[in-house]
């Protein structure tokens, strides 16, 4: 598994095409459902974006932040079983939203910390993390 993470209009989406060329995506800025991704998974690398708004979406319905920290890791955990036993690869694009101000809102710096977390564990699961700005790619570990 790969992680391309970087801001806002940062790049990520060209320097995943770049990349990877032929892939197969599941986009929550689509409207695909996180938990929809094993009906589209192919041997091409599977590209999953729009992280934030999968987030933002079981916000709704979980008050617990440990039980949605759980439920997030439990995708990746799926993804990287998916990659062990298909022999897929799995590619995550997420959004950096760390930088810059606090958001006021209770709800928005709930979000804000729960995608910091996400974006945590994803890197902890994945071979390479590569932090994207200007549309240029920095490898941060391997």
């Amino acid at each position: 598994m790969q992680l391309f993470i970087g801001g806002t209009c940062a790049g990520k989406r060209g320097v995943v095409e770049q990349r990877f060329g032929s892939t197969c995506w599941h986009s929550a800025h689509s409207g695909c459902r996180l938990e929809a991704w094993p009906s589209v998974a192919e041997p091409l690398p599977l590209v999953l974006e729009g992280w934030e708004r999968w987030i933002a979406e079981r916000l709704v319905v979980e008050p617990d932040d440990d039980r949605l920290r759980h439920a997030m890791a439990n995708e990746l955990d799926k993804l990287c079983s998916w990659e062990a036993e298909q022999g897929g690869e799995a590619v995550l694009i997420m959004l950096e939203m760390g930088r810059g101000i606090v958001p006021l809102g209770a709800e928005k710096r709930r979000l804000r910390d729960l995608n910091g977390w996400l974006a945590q564990t994803a890197a902890q699961r994945c071979v390479q993390v590569w932090y994207v700005r200007n549309g240029l790619a920095k490898l941060l570990s391997h």
